[in-house]
């Protein structure tokens, strides 16, 4: 049997997942008469016209508690419609990071998770239910941030997604859905200094800009203070230089850095503190699931504990 790919289009009630939802199944690549199953689990504003979506072969169904949303649930829709394509209209305040790790049914396949934001409510949200807004982006692929505006720190935004998952796409519209580019802001440290200092209370900002911007860094030397870390089983010679870096609140903290190579390491001890100047190159690393910047060591010097330990995605 041939995997089922479901899609999870996820977000706060108002920010425009049903809109979202109405269009893509519209577009050729789904308006094509394939079993399609479309599980909501809120009701909006916005409503799907229900005979159109089964003259397309598109079958609707209601779950409104988070606990029945289950495998075995699905399984039971799976032997109902024998789908093949599922798409669930996610309710944004349920646990969207048990859903996106917890089994299915039997064949179907998680492929992908969009997740769509309101700009004009975004900072509200993320204001008071921050921790829930990074459950949200945990396991996102692709953020639509829509009905923004030229005085929206769209930066800010981006940043928010980024601290939480460095892979999630950021994609940005305004209130008649055409795209705004926001191109990639300047970071607050001097790019042509060599080696590029990288103050200790901007550390977080050079991870997410180095993983992110491989055409400024490449090949080039970085300066800054780190923690040492060697977590178990890693490949010889190699540690990672970091800080312990906070996105909401402390219980969310957690130790970000890039892997460094250096034939020292055998003499390195767990959470010493260390001058590092490295050379930044791009490869591709498992721990990484993809390419992202490696640090080859020039210099280590030990060094004293900075003021602050933890850094913040601000």
């Amino acid at each position: 049997m041939l995997e089922v790919p479901v899609y999870v289009i996820t977000g706060f009630l108002e920010s425009g997942k049903t809109t979202f939802i109405r269009e893509v199944l519209a577009s050729p690549d789904f308006a094509d008469g394939e079993k399609t199953i479309l599980i909501c689990c809120e009701e909006g504003e916005e409503e799907y016209d229900l005979r159109d979506l089964n003259r397309h072969n598109i079958m609707v169904e209601m779950v409104e508690d988070e606990q029945d949303l289950t495998a075995s649930y699905m399984e039971s829709l799976q032997k109902k419609h024998k789908p093949r394509r599922v798409f669930i209209e996610f309710n944004g305040t349920w646990d969207s990071m048990k859903f996106c790790t917890s089994p299915m049914a039997k064949h179907w396949e998680l492929a992908q998770v969009i997740t769509i934001v309101d700009g004009s409510t975004f900072e509200v949200y993320l204001n008071n239910m921050r921790q829930m807004m990074s459950n949200i982006f945990m396991y996102t692929e692709l953020v639509i941030f829509n009905r923004c505006t030229a005085d929206m720190d769209l930066q800010m935004f981006r940043r928010t997604v980024k601290a939480v998952n460095t892979q999630a796409v950021c994609y940005f519209e305004d209130s008649e859905g055409e795209q705004i580019d926001i191109g990639k802001a300047q970071p607050p440290f001097d790019l042509t200094q060599d080696p590029i200092e990288i103050p200790d209370e901007e550390f977080g900002l050079f991870y997410l800009d180095a993983m992110d911007s491989k055409e400024r860094y490449e090949g080039k030397n970085v300066h800054f203070k780190g923690k040492v870390m060697i977590p178990p089983r890693f490949p010889d010679n190699c540690f990672i230089p970091g800080r312990n870096a906070m996105t909401c609140c402390v219980n969310d903290i957690r130790f970000i850095g890039f892997i460094c190579h250096s034939k020292y390491t055998d003499k390195l001890k767990q959470k010493q503190w260390l001058d590092v100047t490295a050379q930044v190159r791009y490869e591709f690393v498992p721990e990484y699931n993809g390419e992202g910047p490696v640090l080859y060591a020039r210099h280590l010097k030990s060094a004293e504990a900075p003021k602050d330990d933890v850094v913040l995605f601000n």
